[in-house]
Parts: structure tokens; sequence; C-alpha cells
């Protein structure tokens, strides 16, 4: 894999110029009935995403590093992995939409956007060719069957 940062530090990293974004550019703000629940339901539905995706990746008894695919033992397909091929990314994106909110800048979507674009090129491309390469037909079916955020 050409790109060695770990995907929750790419998600602080942006998380960072979310809260910088907020403080320094002077319009962009909003409020509505609500933003606050929205949030939290987010990131409740965001730890929950994840957390299934965890256990079945330990069930499974395969490794949870995006970094190192090497040690990957099998593919997991079912449970959350039947909806979304990258749980794990798709509860950092929840993260960050529900910080977006809490912030209220309207402007924080477009790096929510941004880390979405950042994580398809930098980091799910390197990792479904490693895993086309380990699993092959079986893999590229699943890739047929299953969408890659949701």
């Amino acid at each position: 894999m050409k790109l060695r940062i770990t995907p929750p530090l790419v998600m602080l990293i942006f998380a960072c110029l979310m809260y910088i974004l907020n403080r320094f550019l002077p319009f962009g703000t909003f409020d509505f009935f609500g933003r606050t629940e929205l949030a939290v339901f987010l990131i409740s539905l965001a730890f929950i995403v994840m957390a299934l995706a965890i256990f079945q990746f330990l069930r499974a008894k395969t490794t949870t590093n995006p970094i190192n695919l090497t040690k990957t033992s099998s593919l997991v397909t079912t449970g959350i992995f039947k909806y979304t091929r990258n749980p794990m990314y798709l509860g950092m994106l929840l993260i960050l939409l529900a910080f977006g909110l809490k912030l209220g800048n309207a402007f924080n979507t477009l790096l929510a956007a941004g880390f979405v674009y950042f994580m398809n090129y930098f980091q799910i491309e390197n990792e479904e060719k490693a895993l086309t390469e380990l699993f092959n037909k079986e893999y590229i079916m699943y890739c047929k069957a299953t969408r890659r955020w949701f």
C-alpha cells in the first residue's frame, strides 16, 4: 500500500480541518431544531456500525489493520458487510458529519466529502487491489453485490 497513514489519523486530521474552518470562516453557520439530537444519533450510529464490524472481524479471526492486508485470513461478507464493504470508514464519516453538525458550519460538509474522496483514492482503492489478489473471484463477486460505502 502506498499510504501509511492509519484511517483514524486521517479522520482526526479532517476533524481538525473542520474545527479550523469553523473557527476562522466568518460565514456559513447554521442552526435548526434537532441539530444536537441528530448529531448524537449520527455518532451513536457510527459507533454501532464500527462495533459490529470489529466484532465480525474478530469472530472471523482476521485482521482489522487496513495498513497490512497480508495478514488478512478471511473475507467477511455477512452482517454489516452485507450492506457496506467499508463499515469502519462509514463510521468515521458519520463521526465527521456529527462533528460538523455540532460545529454548525455548512462548509464542513465539503470537508466530509473530501474525507470520502481521500479515503476512496488513497486507502480503499489500494485495499481493493490487495483483496482482489488475495481472494480473486470471491472478492470481485462481493464487490459487485455490495456497495463501497452504503
